[in-house]
């Protein structure tokens, strides 16, 4: 991994009403881990939701893959870790889920593209101020 990429690290428990009947995580809730570990990460750069909205843009996701390694179960302690692999036209994120031994048991990256509000349109690049903030922090 390139030293000067922005990561940001979650720890949780796997709770129960996130796992299904043979006491696995339900597919559909790594969504919402992945979403808790964004916000960690935009938040460390200083672009959480609010600011999007403030600086007049949405960055609505474009995108969602997900490689399940190995299950995570009821009552885990997850490590789920964001690194920042695009900025510049999107924002892609990778995201890293650990056990609590470390082992992988997850992969995903999520898609995010640039929407100017005030114009009601999709931008084919990140706004300034979104690039700026990650630049500054990178340099």
């Amino acid at each position: 991994m390139d030293p000067r990429q922005l990561t940001a690290e979650i720890i949780f428990t796997v709770e129960f009403y996130d796992v299904d009947a043979m006491e696995l995580v339900w597919h559909g809730n790594y969504v919402k881990y992945m979403e808790k570990a964004r916000c960690a990460l935009l938040d460390k750069i200083g672009y959480g939701y609010s600011a999007m909205k403030e600086s007049g843009y949405a960055f609505p996701v474009t995108g969602i893959s997900l490689k399940y390694i190995r299950p995570l179960r009821f009552g885990d302690t997850v490590r789920a870790k964001a690194i920042l692999d695009e900025y510049e036209n999107c924002i892609r994120i990778k995201y890293e889920f650990y056990d609590k031994e470390g082992t992988i048991t997850t992969k995903g990256t999520s898609t995010q593209m640039a929407f100017c509000i005030k114009k009601n349109e999709s931008c084919f690049a990140c706004p300034a101020v979104f690039i700026d903030r990650v630049e500054k922090l990178l340099s």
